[in-house]
């Protein structure tokens, strides 16, 4: 994308669980079951019941997901400074976080930053609400709302001379320094102008970005179609060593 913005983050880590130990054995000691079939122990009834976390998730992210959520986008960037990234679609269930596909993705050309500034070609670290979609082609059956626009032209060439049209055929607004349920076009800022704004997930157009997240196309219809405002959609984005936080 052709846009600039900032972030602070949150995210969602697997529970670690602490078994009974000793205690457990000592138990079984003083009172041996009396077949195979006995009750299994504390430790592997509290393995069972497990909640599965959002793996590379550290404690302080895991924790910035908000309860409600139950579908979080999580961007893994390469490095600090690197544009190279993945992007996984969590859903919750009863037994927690399952794990989409893993898919290649580009984020800013020089990486991430924790104080996104307007051209400072990073893309802001944090957990942003998904409120508004839209794009050039018309809605391919997008649950959030979509606003079609020929608005979402993108002339001109990428950092490494790729054709950057099309990478708007398709977009995701990135609820940072944005007015939620407005189009992805809408420029207010409450940040103020110098924070950037106008960062979107959009279509890859095999190159690093301004600011923004892009996957194929392909990518973007199956999110357009899958992420639900009733289930309160994140995205939780930053380079690898940052999410583990």
């Amino acid at each position: 994308m052709i846009h600039r913005r900032t972030a602070v983050a949150l995210l969602a880590s697997p529970l670690l669980l602490t078994g009974c130990g000793g205690g457990a054995e000592a138990t079984e000691r003083r009172t041996p079951p009396t077949s195979p079939e006995a009750t299994p122990t504390h430790e592997s009834v509290e393995a069972e019941q497990a909640p599965q976390g959002i793996p590379g998730l550290g404690p302080t992210r895991a924790a910035a997901i908000p309860e409600r959520c139950e579908q979080a986008v999580v961007v893994t960037g390469r490095g600090k400074n690197s544009p190279l990234c993945t992007v996984v679609l969590h859903q919750r269930t009863t037994t927690g976080w399952q794990a989409g596909a893993t898919w290649p993705a580009h984020n800013a050309l020089h990486g991430w930053s924790d104080h996104h500034m307007l051209g400072d070609l990073r893309s802001p670290l944090g957990v942003y609400t998904l409120s508004d979609a839209g794009g050039l082609l018309p809605d391919p059956g997008s649950k959030l709302p979509y606003h079609q626009s020929s608005g979402f032209h993108s002339p001109g060439t990428g950092f490494e001379g790729e054709p950057l049209d099309g990478c708007f055929d398709y977009v995701i607004a990135i609820d940072y320094n944005r007015e939620p349920g407005t189009s992805p076009l809408d420029w207010t800022r409450p940040l103020g102008a110098r924070r950037g704004g106008g960062v979107w997930l959009h279509v890859d157009h095999g190159g690093p970005t301004h600011g923004c997240v892009s996957v194929a196309q392909a990518h973007m219809k199956e999110l357009l179609r899958t992420l639900d405002p009733g289930r309160h959609p994140v995205v939780v984005m930053g380079y690898a060593d940052w999410l583990a936080g």
